[in-house]
């Protein structure tokens, strides 16, 4: 039986997450922000959130051998907002710090059992392209999770503990929808060489591969499901 802590479970990648890894051999512990639905309420603009998802996730589970890191924000910020310093915060916040410390309580808790264990940034595009004049902060917080995420590779590969991230562009859940018909749809569709946006369950079917299949020399790996809108 493999022990999986999700995070962002509730729709969009994650909900297809969920529905790709329901399988006779998994047991998921799955985080959403306001909880509900046999979720763990945990909101990560919180700065005590994460270590409290990590104790409830352990006591429920006895032990996890898989991090999938989902959750996250996708908010604007207009470079000469107000609210500029508190929207960089809080997106670091959500998107970075709250992974980085859920990555640092799984391989504290594989090293001090002596396991294995594996870890699935969901990061983006953005990392490496990145993204709107009012999304300076989404594509930071993103590139900050591929560099963390090749961090914890080198460091820890031989203790069996993998880390691996997939970076999607434009994902066809709610929050694409509406961005793609506010930035005009056709014009961004026109620079996916596939001609479409990717299917959330296109991601998930690749966070279901390195959490469960990908051989161990895999660990590193950064991989994309853009549409070859970005390749590098």
């Amino acid at each position: 039986m493999t022990n999986i802590l999700l995070t962002g479970s509730s729709r969009g990648i994650g909900a297809a997450i969920v529905t790709a890894l329901d399988l006779p051999d998994v047991t998921l512990a799955k985080q959403a922000t306001r909880g509900g639905n046999g979720t763990i309420a945990a909101d990560f603009a919180d700065p005590a959130a994460p270590q409290a998802l990590w104790d409830t996730a352990v006591a429920q589970l006895g032990t996890i051998d898989v991090l999938v890191n989902n959750a996250g924000v996708f908010e604007a910020s207009p470079l000469d907002g107000d609210e500029w310093v508190a929207q960089w915060e809080r997106t670091m916040r959500v998107n970075l710090t709250a992974s980085a410390e859920l990555c640092r309580l799984a391989v504290l808790h594989w090293q001090a059992r002596g396991r294995p264990g594996r870890i699935v940034n969901v990061a983006s595009r953005a990392a490496y392209r990145g993204d709107s004049p009012a999304h300076w902060h989404y594509a930071a917080s993103k590139a900050g999770m591929v560099a963390m995420t090749k961090t914890i590779a080198r460091g820890y590969a031989g203790a069996g503990i993998l880390a691996f991230a997939v970076c999607p562009g434009f994902t066809m859940t709610g929050m694409a929808e509406d961005y793609l018909a506010s930035r005009g749809g056709d014009k961004l569709l026109a620079d996916i060489p596939l001609g479409r946006v990717a299917a959330p369950e296109e991601v998930a079917t690749t966070v279901k591969f390195l959490a469960l299949e990908a051989p161990p020399s895999m660990t590193g790996a950064v991989v994309d499901v853009n549409g070859a809108s970005y390749v590098r």
